[in-house]
């Protein structure tokens, strides 16, 4: 684990990655999104917790569902992406720590304070999110992710009667790159960073 990844590999990940809009009309399978999940599933998360629950939305009533809930500026991309990930968060995700924590009671850490279950859900299915963009990048996919819908109605399409809510929305498929925008800058390291 302690070799230097080439550059080719950072810049399929990183360095060359981009966000993209448009997408080439090629269809994802069912086994590429369980190979992307086994990747996903093997990112860190506090406790080994897990949170993220993901629905690979694909067929015709699926995004029928979901296209109400998108922003103007995110409909026609979401409706011509092969697959939209709605990243989601188990607000009850503890109830697997006696599965996926056996070293300790985990469990009651987040049922005493729905606070803090609720900032680790948060937070942790957030990071399964960035996993998820890295994984696919590394199976040679692409995505876009998005906060531009309505949680409320995303919420009442797919997870009424769930302890499931979603977090955030990733477009996945095979990038258009005659749509994309130009590079935009980022920040330089003294800019965004301290060392203490």
């Amino acid at each position: 684990m302690s070799q230097i990844l080439d550059d080719r590999a950072l810049g399929q990940l990183f360095t060359r990655a981009r966000t993209h809009n448009g997408w080439q009309d090629r269809p994802i399978d069912d086994d590429d999104l369980r190979q992307l999940y086994d990747l996903v599933k093997m990112g860190p998360t506090s406790a080994n917790c897990g949170p993220a629950r993901l629905v690979f939305v694909r067929t015709a009533e699926g995004k029928a569902a979901l296209e109400p809930c998108l922003s103007s500026g995110n409909r026609d991309k979401t409706m011509s992406a092969p697959v939209t990930v709605i990243v989601a968060y188990d607000e009850q995700f503890y109830e697997k720590l006696p599965d996926l924590f056996p070293h300790g009671d985990a469990r009651s850490w987040f049922t005493s304070s729905p606070e803090m279950a609720y900032e680790t859900a948060f937070r942790n299915s957030s990071m399964q999110a960035a996993y998820l963009i890295m994984a696919a990048r590394s199976l040679g996919m692409d995505t876009g992710p998005m906060s531009g819908f309505d949680p409320n109605r995303v919420n009442e399409a797919f997870f009424e009667g769930t302890t499931w809510k979603v977090n955030l929305l990733i477009n996945l498929g095979y990038g258009d790159t005659d749509k994309l925008y130009g590079r935009l800058p980022r920040l330089e390291f003294d800019d965004a960073c301290r060392l203490a």
